[in-house]
């Protein structure tokens, strides 16, 4: 069942074909390495898939695979789950699409580990590159998840004080707290801009056998997406400065939809 627009409208059928376009030249240009190993001499493995110079196979199958996942995820952010709150602005839309890549990079980092123990344990054959790709990716996945934690406003916060203060106290209080934000990303902008810059630019490895650039993405990856999640933290303030204040009653605070879910996940079972 087709499911509401949330922001794409229109584009909504244009986006999905894109995806499934790259999804396709992906999985051909995939299929045709896989079919390499067995009939060349110089077939390309995963060492060569991070070293993509003068590889047209590689670079393709990167764009195709980046395509895949860009696209991919503005198409799921474009749906809600019951949860979620719709989006009002451009950053929360930004939030989505990086919370939905981040759900797919979940289940890649489970495609990676499954084909790392049956490789090890069914035909002997570990390979170099699983555990450090797994951690690759779930690098970007803490990341990001932390982005979408703070549009779906679910960080942690102290109710039991903030729903006894006045409203103006409340305020007072969502500016102390963003400030603080604002304040650890400009001091992680200092302390880490040099070094950062300087691991990107040389696009340091790992220093092991498979040798992924880790240092080099992941570094400036941390300046970039805190300062989403800064932008993200102002724009909520924003939003919410006029906005009557929600009360949380601990239980009372339960999300049926999200009972019910479980209720009957459980029943099938």
């Amino acid at each position: 069942m087709e499911t509401e627009s949330v922001w794409l409208g229109p584009l909504r059928g244009p986006v999905r074909i894109v995806a499934i376009l790259f999804g396709a030249f992906t999985a051909l240009v995939f299929g045709w390495l896989v079919l390499n190993q067995f009939i060349s001499e110089e077939a390309i493995g995963m060492h060569e898939m991070i070293r993509p110079a003068g590889r047209p196979v590689v670079q393709a199958m990167l764009i195709g695979l980046a395509g895949t996942l860009l696209f991919t995820s503005v198409y799921l952010s474009d749906s809600i789950g019951a949860i979620e709150p719709k989006p009002e602005g451009f950053f929360d839309v930004l939030s989505l699409v990086t919370s939905r890549l981040a759900m797919i990079a979940v289940a890649f980092i489970v495609i990676v580990m499954f084909y790392e123990v049956v490789s090890r344990y069914v035909f002997s054959r570990p390979t170099l590159w699983a555990n450090e790709l797994s951690l690759w990716i779930a690098a970007f996945v803490f990341l990001l998840a932390g982005q979408y934690a703070m549009q779906q406003r679910s960080h942690i916060r102290i109710y039991v004080i903030y729903d006894i203060m006045p409203r103006w106290m409340q305020k007072l209080a969502d500016v102390i707290s963003v400030s603080l934000i604002c304040a650890f990303f400009f001091a992680l902008l200092w302390g880490g801009y040099n070094d950062a810059m300087r691991r990107m630019l040389r696009m340091e490895t790992f220093g092991t056998a498979w040798d992924p650039p880790i240092p080099g993405t992941v570094k400036p990856a941390v300046l970039i997406i805190i300062f989403l999640v800064t932008i993200q933290a102002v724009s909520n303030l924003i939003a919410d400065w006029n906005k009557r204040p929600d009360h949380h009653k601990g239980i009372e605070d339960i999300d049926e939809t999200e009972i019910e879910n479980i209720r009957r996940t459980l029943e099938e079972n």
